[in-house]
This record gives C-alpha cells, sequence and structure tokens, in this order.
C-alpha cells in the first residue's frame, strides 16, 4: 500500500480478479502504477472502506465496480462520506464507480455469448456439471445465459475460477462497458 494512490473497491473477489485480469490482458500492471483492486466482502462495506481509503482515512483516489442491486449501497456510501448528493449513474462514473447491469458474471456471459462461455466451462472440465444443472427441473426450459448465471454462483469459487478464463476469451472488442470504463478512469 507504500506505492498505492488509488483504491478500486469491488464487491468480491471474482470482481477483483476480472479487473485484474483485463488489466493484464491489456499491458496494465496495476501494482506498478500504484493501483490496488480492494475485495470488501460485500457491497455494504462500502461505507467503512470509504472511510479507511477515501476522507478521512489515507486521502486515496478511489474508484469502484458494483452490481446493479448494489448501486444503492454504493450511492448511499458516496454521498455520506461527502461525494455529492442524488448522485446518478452518471455522476457515480464520473467518480470513477461503474455499475454492472445485473453482475459481472452477467456483463460477461453476455460480451461472450453462450456458446463461448460453454466452451470456457468445457475447457475446465465442467461442462458435464453445467448439463446436469440444465436438467434440474427447477432450471429446465430456462435460457442457457440464465442456466450459466446460476452455475457461476453456485460452485464453491466458480465464479473466481471463472473470471479469468472469461475476461481471456473477450474479443478486445467485447469487454463489458463498466469494465472498460473502469479502467479507463484508471
Amino acid at each position: 500500500m507504500n506505492d498505492t494512490h488509488t483504491v478500486v473497491l469491488v464487491e468480491g473477489m471474482s470482481d477483483k480478479s476480472a479487473i485484474e485480469a483485463l488489466a493484464e490482458r491489456r499491458g496494465r500492471n496495476l501494482a506498478a502504477e500504484g493501483i490496488d483492486v480492494v475485495a470488501m466482502g460485500g457491497a455494504t462495506n462500502i461505507g467503512a472502506y470509504i472511510g479507511k481509503f477515501g476522507l478521512p482515512g489515507l486521502e486515496l483516489r478511489l474508484a469502484g465496480l458494483c452490481d446493479a442491486g448494489e448501486e444503492g449501497a454504493f450511492r448511499k456510501g458516496l454521498e455520506r462520506a461527502g461525494f455529492g448528493s442524488a448522485l446518478t449513474r452518471s455522476d457515480l462514473e464520473a467518480l470513477g464507480f461503474f455499475v454492472c447491469v445485473a453482475d459481472l458474471e452477467d456483463e460477461l456471459i453476455r460480451a461472450l455469448g453462450t456458446a463461448t462461455v460453454e466452451r470456457v466451462v468445457d475447457a475446465e472440465g465442467e461442462l458435464g456439471s453445467f448439463r446436469t444443472l440444465q436438467k434440474q427441473p427447477n432450471w429446465r426450459g430456462r435460457s442457457t445465459h440464465d442456466q450459466l448465471r446460476r452455475f457461476m454462483g453456485a460452485g464453491s469459487g466458480r465464479k473466481i475460477r471463472y473470471a479469468g478464463p472469461l475476461v481471456a476469451a473477450l474479443e478486445p472488442d467485447r469487454v463489458p462497458r463498466p469494465l472498460d470504463g473502469l479502467l479507463a478512469h484508471l
């Protein structure tokens, strides 16, 4: 943290892994640039982390990434810390905080397409497990996109394990807007 000037606050380790994988893919070394990506263990911890790394804490530059369902927690945390009031999504982005439409996995699945994500799942040796999920009564008849989102969230550590391979499979012009915007902001 000694050389850190910017902290990127994210909900969890899969977000951290995806950001770091995309930065590396683009030839960036965030640590060498003085940027630390911090997984907070959930969006509701945003206030404590802003207090630790922003004002009145270490006074570092802050940025972040969250799911749409957690946008309110991020907004409230930023407002309470004095970053503005009645912040809109555009305001959040101007501050360096980007929101995934549903969540990061949804963004990646949409950007890649389900066929590519299935190829990644197959390469990771889990296509059989995914096919088993597809046969379960609650998931039969649902879209492959929804099934893949559920699959990513169902296994212990699966979101983290797949973040890098999914980012690696992205075409350079198909990077999800929140990830692309965040890296451009940094």
